[in-house]
This record gives C-alpha cells, structure tokens and sequence, in this order.
C-alpha cells in the first residue's frame, strides 16, 4: 500500500525527544491546529478522512531502546519498523508476533494505534494482547506513561488499551513496550482445497476444531486470491505449524488426514499481507467462529461475481476479510446486504470519503466522547479519523 498526505498539508517530520513533540503538540493546541499524525504514511488512506492541514510524522523516530531476552520484552520508539524488530531478535531466536495487513516495513507506533493484526492473530492475539507499555503525548501536550516493562503490570487504569486501536486521537505514540515470544524451532506451511459447498465447509471446520492441531496461522483464502499467491486454483485454506520437530510432525499428520494437503511456501504469508492494492474498499465482517462458514459462503459469493475482488478469512476467529475494487460501489451495497441476513458485525477499514459520511461515528457513545474530551480536549489529533465526535 502507498499513500501520501493530500498536496495543502504540511508535513512535520524529525527525530522528536519526548518533551520536543510536547512542545508542537501544545504550539498546535494553543493555535488550535489540527494535526494529521503519520508514522511512515502506508496508511494514510485507512479510516475516515482527517481534517487536518498539518502532518505530524514520528517516522524518523526509530530505534530499539532497551531489548532484555531474559524478559523477553522489548521497548522501541514509534517510527521503528517491525522488520527491524524481527532482525534484532531473531539474534536471540525470539520474536515479535505481530503481522499486520500492509508492507513488511510497517511501524510499531502506527501498528499499535491502529491496532491492526495479521494472520498470526489466530494464536497470539492482537496488539491489545503483545503492548506491555505505551509512552504517548496527548492533546493537551502532556506526556504520559501507561503500563510498564514487565509481563505482569496490572496496576490502576488500563490505558495500554485505550490508547491502542484509538488511531492517534488520544496521544501521539512515542515509545512502546512489546511482549516477545520464543521462535519456534521449526515451522512448516500447508495448503488444503476448501469445499465449496457451505455444509461441507461447515463439515471441514468442524474437523479442524477437533483436530489435534494448534496452529500459529489458519486462514481461508478466495480463489482468485489463492490464483495470486500460488496456492491453488479455488478457494484454499492456509495453515502455519510451529514447535519443536515431534509437534510439527504430528500436526503435519492431523493435516494431511483432513484432505489432499499440499506443501506451501513460507513466503505466501507475507504475500497475503501485502495482497491488498492500495484505494481498495476494505471491510470486515465477524461473527461467532462456529458461523463463519455461512458468512464465507455468503461474502464469498459478493467476491466472486466482482472483478479483481478477493476475500480471506481467520475461521478460529469468526472474521471474513473483503477487499472490493474502489471502481464498483454497488458491490460493497451486495456485501452489506449479505452480512445484515446472518447479522454479522461490520466494521469498515477502507472507504471513499462519500461512504464514510453514511457510516456510523465510532465515537457515538458518551464514553468515547468522555475519552477524547480527557485526553484531547480541543480535538487537534487526527480529528474526524473515528468520526463526528460533538
């Protein structure tokens, strides 16, 4: 994905100490500036259009500040790519588990306050479950500190949470602190025919669910998305296994029982994350893991009778991920419609700023506004990203 800030921005880009970014952010309070905040600008076409004339990128701020593997945690500033984090620990064979949706050279402090998760979501979480600490400047310039470098930090107020997913409108991410995990030591990749008939599928699932198997990705891909990476010529589920060599050894067996199972590349699962184009709709849809196979069945169907649309999905966790050509509008209406006949959750990443204007604000409920209010009480920071919030 690329993208850039609209041409009558202003772009605010340097290696910022903590109380350097304090002094902008209050400079832009007390003129009442809005700010766009950006890490390296691969996302800047993600949510809702911000109106703001002023960018403030924490891109060039990057480094790893304190990396203890005995701990396994790691503390990095915002503009560090997660590439970067994974060369540096696989020294120590760990790693950080998170793969996010976009180009490999995505930054920890835009992963964590958009809150995006990738296929590896399945077993280790979101970035709600891996962030220990955050260290961010809010609205009002004020710098805070939330969690700590330890594993077990539970005292007071959980605001790792709130600041994480609350894309840059409650403090502009400076630092965080990850939990790591140990790489496995050896890892293996498979791909499996998806039925096409939804009981079928339905079936296979059932199986999977009761199979000996604990795998570190599963998802299910289109077939014009398997075409792409290599996997298959019709809709085809991805697996990723992990451990030592007798576990892999006999998930591989569990595998291979549930049907013609073929070998894949390690690479397809950086290939999936980077397989949506850029100004594509993006929209997903969630469920119980126990319905995904009718939701499937039915956003797939949308996908299939629409040029250049291609859908996955993370069955162990109830979401089906479509991603429609920016050029057809009424196949989105399609989507919406099949995911309101089994009343499936929706949530948008990706729309043109016409469709966004129908979309409910995610700032709705008073405790959100109450949120925002508390940490940016003049509305500078990415305002209009979660949408009307007076």
């Amino acid at each position: 994905m690329t993208a850039a800030p609209p041409p009558s921005t202003t772009a605010v880009t340097g290696v910022y100490a903590a109380g350097e970014l304090q002094e902008l952010v209050r400079e832009a309070s007390a003129r009442g500036e809005a700010l766009r905040i950006a890490g390296r600008g691969g996302w800047l076409d993600a949510g809702r259009p911000v109106r703001a004339t002023r960018v403030l990128s924490v891109a060039a701020m990057t480094g790893i500040v304190d990396y203890v593997p005995g701990d396994l945690t790691l503390t990095a500033r915002a503009g560090t790519s997660l590439d970067e984090i994974a060369r540096a620990t696989a020294a120590e064979r760990q790693w950080l588990a998170l793969d996010p949706f976009g180009a490999g050279d995505a930054t920890l402090g835009a992963t964590i306050a958009t809150a995006s998760a990738g296929p590896l979501a399945h077993a280790f979480g979101t970035p709600r479950d891996n962030v220990l600490g955050i260290e961010a400047v809010t609205g009002d310039a004020r710098l805070i500190h939330a969690g700590g470098r330890v594993v077990k930090n539970v005292a007071g107020f959980d605001l790792v949470r709130l600041l994480t997913g609350a894309w840059g409108t409650l403090g502009v991410i400076t630092e965080a602190t990850v939990r790591l995990r140990a790489l496995p030591e050896t890892e293996e990749s498979w791909a499996l025919p998806a039925p096409g008939d939804g009981a079928a599928l339905d079936a296979l699932l059932a199986r999977l669910r009761a199979a000996p198997l604990a795998p570190l990705a599963l998802e299910l891909v289109s077939g014009a998305l398997a075409r792409r990476l290599g996997v298959g010529q019709r809709a085809t589920f991805l697996v990723r296994l992990g451990g030592n060599a007798d576990a892999v050894a006999g998930q591989r067996a569990a595998w291979a029982a549930l049907g013609d199972a073929a070998s894949a590349d390690a690479d397809v699962w950086r290939a999936l994350r980077a397989c949506e184009p850029s100004r594509a709709i993006v929209t997903r849809l969630s469920c119980a893991p126990s319905r995904v196979a009718g939701l499937w069945t039915l956003a797939l169907a949308v996908c299939d009778s629409t040029s250049d649309a291609i859908a996955h999905a993370s069955p162990g966790r109830g979401i089906v991920r479509c991603i429609l050509p920016a050029g057809d509008p009424a196949a989105l209406d399609r989507l919406l419609a099949a995911a309101a006949r089994v009343g499936a959750t929706v949530i948008h990443e990706r729309l043109s700023a016409e469709r966004w204007a129908s979309v409910p604000s995610a700032l709705a409920h008073r405790l959100s506004r109450a949120a925002r209010a508390a940490f940016d009480p003049r509305r500078i920071l990415n305002p209009g990203i979660l949408g009307p919030d007076t």
